[in-house]
Parts: C-alpha cells; sequence; structure tokens
C-alpha cells in the first residue's frame, strides 16, 4: 500500500487560527492599556494580562500532552506522539513566558525578582520536567521506545499541573489567591478586568492553537526524512 506524502505547508485552519491570533494582539494590547487600575496594585495590574493567560495556556498545552500522550500508550499511534510533544513544545514557551512576566510582575510587588515561594517553585519544577521531556526524547535513537519513554514522561508530568494550581491553597503562599478559582466557581475581579482578561485567553488560545498545528506538521516532515 502507497503511504500518503506528507502535507508540506500548513493547512487553511492553521493560518486561520495564527491569523486571528496576530491580528487580535493589538487589540488585546489596547484594551489592557485601556483597563482600569486595580484598587490596590494600581496600572501594575496590567501584567495580569499577559501572566495569568499564558500560564493557563501554558496548563492547557500539558494537558494536552497528558491526553494525547494517554491515546498513544493504548493504540500506538504515531500521530498522537507527534501532537503530545508538539503541545509539550508550546507549553514550555507559554510556561516560560508566564515565569518571566510573573517575575517582572514580583519585582516592584516583594521586591524581588524570583522567591522560592510554593506558586514559583511547583512552576518551576513543571517547567524543568517538560525541558526533561524533550531532554529525554532527543536521547533515544530508537523511535518506538521515545514514543512510549516520552509518552510516560507526560502522563506523569501533569500531575505537577493541578499541583502548582493548586499550590496558593495548600500551603501559606506569597502569591495571591486565584482571581477566577476554578475550584469554587467564584471570580474576585471586576467584570471590566474580567473581559479583557478572557479576551487575552482567547487570543492566546488561538495562538496556541495555530503553532501546535504548525509544529505537528514539521514534526511529521522531520519523522518523514528520519525514515528515508
Amino acid at each position: 500500500m502507497q503511504k500518503t506524502a506528507p502535507l508540506s505547508r500548513p493547512d487553511g485552519l492553521t493560518w486561520a487560527f495564527l491569523g486571528f491570533g496576530v491580528l487580535l494582539l493589538p487589540l488585546g494590547l489596547y484594551l489592557a492599556l485601556a483597563a482600569p487600575p486595580d484598587a490596590n496594585q494600581g496600572y501594575l495590574v496590567r501584567i495580569m494580562y499577559l501572566h495569568v493567560p499564558t500560564a493557563w495556556v501554558g496548563y492547557l498545552a500539558f494537558f494536552v500532552t497528558f491526553l494525547y500522550s494517554l491515546l498513544y500508550l493504548f493504540r500506538q499511534d504515531p500521530r498522537h506522539d507527534r501532537v503530545a510533544a508538539a503541545s509539550a513544545e508550546i507549553g514550555l514557551v507559554f510556561m516560560g513566558l508566564a515565569l518571566v512576566t510573573g517575575m517582572l510582575w514580583a519585582r516592584p510587588t516583594w521586591g524581588v525578582y524570583w522567591t522560592w515561594e510554593p506558586r514559583l517553585t511547583t512552576t518551576a519544577i513543571l517547567f524543568a520536567v517538560y525541558v526533561g521531556y524533550f531532554l529525554l526524547r532527543g536521547a533515544i535513537e530508537d523511535p518506538e521506545l521515545r514514543r512510549k519513554a516520552a509518552a510516560a514522561v507526560g502522563v506523569l508530568g501533569f500531575l505537577n499541573v493541578p499541583i502548582s494550581y493548586m499550590s496558593v491553597k495548600w500551603w501559606r503562599s506569597l502569591h495571591q489567591t486565584q482571581s477566577i478559582d476554578l475550584t469554587t466557581g467564584k471570580i474576585h475581579m471586576a467584570p471590566e478586568m474580567l473581559q479583557v482578561l478572557l479576551f487575552h485567553l482567547a487570543v492566546f488560545t488561538l495562538l496556541y492553537l495555530g503553532f501546535v498545528r504548525f509544529r505537528g506538521l514539521v514534526a511529521v516532515l522531520e519523522e518523514a526524512k528520519e525514515e528515508a
């Protein structure tokens, strides 16, 4: 049976995700600058509109890696491994942005860029786990063994996501509690600020979807080259 040749360029949906994401970014910047100041932090709170959505999308990306890693372990389909790896790679980018923006927010708020409090520590561990995920992939030459080992890390590594999210509730922490608490459904922020935050979350989610599809295409081409 003849193999279908892999796509050599992104499809329309990929370009749509990326295009809308890029086009909406300037509008998001305008909305962030026009948003009202916080009662305690003033205009410094505007960092939130980058920090929180990038962290959320990072969590989402690692959940997708967890889900597709499980699918690979049960079905042994290389397509699931490609999605898991692509999502983990993009998740690392967004989680790295969350760490950087968090440090920029911490300096004027706490007086230091970094302190080993629970949320920062668990997030740094989470970031390190997925760096290790790619080190592992790069260290194993056999494709099947590489996929299985990476899938195991993708599943076990996700355990750090709920720990990171709940750390501000489980331990004494300098980090503020969630403005949108997913465990109780309570929202602790003004509606006009919430709207801007959700807009940025939608924009970054579009970019995430576009980047994952694009990276998946690159992975297909890499695998075709490796097989050749």
